[in-house]
Order: structure tokens, then C-alpha cells, then sequence
């Protein structure tokens, strides 16, 4: 409790709180708007109910108020499968409510719920948009967070060339490989190749220096993952290599589409495995996939994705698929003493 707001947590999961936790998923879509106008993402409060039903995170949610309204919003995710060490922030403010404490007091409550739960490293991202300039920075750098690693944000407009894309999928140099994909429901038999690239994401994909450790991943819980995007009411599609000779999968790229932004789609993992790069497989792949919203969902309109700005090589991919980059964020990390 301060002078002028409150601090309590807050159940998205409990009719009784809807009307509160509608408020506070829209706190973060305020900020989202803030930064991007109508080009912001934001999940809606229907997707996050389904992340907090089933998943890898425990997740804590506390909202500020003032009066009767929620105007600060914060979550602390803990992982329970990997990173046991690790806290993941979001937490947001609205652009009237700030200069009054509010921000350093939810994240004073994250470090308290952090450190009750054995965590001492916990991450959190900035945001800002083309031709701007990252607002929070002086408030990350002052409260002892890092910068671990900077991404660029970038759309792809939909509908794109289908011939261009059709000769990038087709272009010689990967006889080897072909192309296959699915749409909402992954093959089971695809659960194992796929478990293994998805492990290998957490260590192949570029982190520059976020403190983050390998995953592990197995069938059941790759599964378990497209059930939960399932239940948000997300649409799935993915394309995959495959190694003809082996009959392996060994690269592959995801997009959702929530029920809530339909015209949206947003490109999850894209990864080849190492020793199978060199043959355009990132680039055919993605091409496949556009290929697949523009036929199976042709209300969507762009692909947003998110890189690091160290990996060149699917920047590159990206350029020459049409994507332009409209936004930054920054991934920052800090690392509480012991004692």
C-alpha cells in the first residue's frame, strides 16, 4: 500500500475477477498501443486463461490500483521444467499513471515473489518502435538490469508474390530434402524429430548473452505445447524439412494466428540443425509456410517476427522475403545476490 495505490494479486483464472483481469490484460495492450498504435501485440485475456490452466511455467499476476481501477500490471513467470533458477517479468504501466512509484514497486513485489521461490535471475524485456527510442532503458539500467540480447521486429505482408515464393521453395540445390507441413495438429510421428529441434533451439539459436540454459524436450511435452495453442484458440501452421536419405526431420518453422487478431499471423521457431545448413532449407521453409497461410488462411494480411539482431543470416532470409523491420526490443537480465 502507498499514498495513492494499491498492490494486490489478482486470479485471471476467477469469474468473480473478470471485470479486474480484463483491466489488467489491458494494461498491457495500452502500452502496446502506446509504443506501436495499431500495430501492437497483445494477447487477449483469453489466451492467457489457457496458459495459466495447463504449462511448463507456474505464473503469479499482481495488479496496482487506483481507486477502482487497474493502472499497473504485472506477471512473474517460474519456470518448473528448466531454468529453475530463472524469473520471467512482464510488467507494464499505464502512460498516466507513471512518475509515481508504481513500476519500481511491482517490480520490487517480482523480486520478493522471485526470491520466495528460490530465483535469483530474472529477465524482462524493452520495447520500442522504428524511429523511436527505448523509453525504459534508464529505468532497467537504474534498478540493476543488463542487456542481454537486442532483437529486431519485422512484418511480412500478406499476400505476397506466389511465384517468387513458389521458385524460392523450388530453386536446386537441396535434393535431398523435401518439404512437408501440417495445419493445427502436428503428425505424431513427427514428435520426435521435432522434440529434438526444439531442444536444439534453446541452444542453437542465437542468445548472445542471456544467462539461459539448455531445455530438454521430449515427445510429451512438444505435444503438450500444441495443445496449449490449441486451447488458446490459436491456428498452427509449420513446414519441416526432411532428409530423404535418413527419413529425419531436420529443420523446421512455426506461425500462429490467434482468434482474436485473425489478420496476424506471428512466426514462432525457425531452425535448421547445423550440420543440414548450407542449402537454403530457412528460406525454403519460410517461403513454404507463407505459401500455406496465403492458402489455408487468407484473411491474414502480415507475419510478424522477432530476431536477434546478431543473426545475420536470418535477417538476410527475412529481407528477401519482403520482411521490413518496424520495432526493436531489448532483452534484459539481472542477477540478485545471494544473502
Amino acid at each position: 500500500m502507498t499514498d495513492d495505490f494499491t498492490i494486490r494479486p489478482i486470479d485471471v483464472l476467477d469469474p468473480e475477477q473478470d471485470d479486474a483481469a480484463r483491466q489488467w490484460i489491458e494494461v498491457h495492450a495500452s502500452v502496446q498501443r502506446e509504443l506501436f498504435a495499431e500495430r501492437g501485440s497483445a494477447w487477449s485475456l483469453e489466451e492467457l486463461q489457457a496458459l495459466h490452466r495447463t504449462g511448463t511455467k507456474k505464473r503469479v499476476d499482481l495488479a496496482a490500483w487506483t481507486g477502482g481501477r487497474v493502472v499497473g500490471a504485472l506477471e512473474v513467470q517460474l519456470p518448473l521444467v528448466d531454468n529453475p533458477d530463472a524469473a520471467m517479468l512482464w510488467l507494464s504501466v499505464r502512460a498516466g499513471a507513471r512518475g509515481r512509484g508504481i513500476g519500481s514497486a511491482l517490480l520490487a513485489e517480482a523480486e520478493r515473489i522471485g526470491a520466495d521461490h528460490d530465483r535469483s535471475l530474472f529477465f524482462a524485456e524493452t520495447e520500442w518502435a522504428e524511429g523511436g527510442n527505448d523509453a525504459s532503458e534508464s529505468f532497467a539500467t537504474e534498478r540493476g538490469f543488463v542487456v542481454g540480447m537486442t532483437v529486431l521486429r519485422s512484418e511480412m505482408v500478406l499476400p505476397a508474390d506466389r511465384a517468387a515464393l513458389e521458385g524460392l521453395v523450388q530453386a536446386p540445390g537441396a535434393e535431398d530434402y523435401v518439404l512437408e507441413g501440417y495445419v493445427d495438429d502436428m503428425p505424431e510421428a513427427w514428435l520426435g524429430d521435432r522434440a529434438v529441434l526444439q531442444q536444439r533451439m534453446s541452444t542453437d539459436a542465437p542468445s548472445d548473452d542471456l544467462a539461459l540454459e539448455e531445455e530438454a524436450w521430449d515427445a510429451e511435452r512438444l505435444l503438450q505445447q500444441q495443445q496449449r495453442l490449441r486451447s488458446a484458440g490459436r491456428r498452427i501452421l509449420e513446414s519441416v524439412a526432411r532428409r530423404v536419405p535418413s527419413g529425419r526431420i531436420v529443420g523446421f518453422t512455426q506461425v500462429s494466428v490467434s482468434a482474436s487478431e485473425p489478420t496476424l499471423a506471428y512466426q514462432q521457431d525457425t531452425l535448421v540443425l547445423a550440420e543440414h545448413r548450407g542449402h537454403g532449407l530457412g528460406l525454403r521453409l519460410k517461403a513454404a509456410t507463407a505459401l500455406r497461410v496465403m492458402d489455408e488462411l487468407p484473411e491474414v494480411t502480415a507475419v510478424r517476427t522477432w530476431n536477434a539482431a546478431s543473426n545475420e543470416h536470418m535477417l538476410a532470409v527475412n529481407r528477401r522475403l519482403g520482411y521490413v523491420v518496424d520495432g526493436y526490443s531489448r532483452e534484459w537480465q539481472k542477477r540478485l545476490e545471494e544473502g
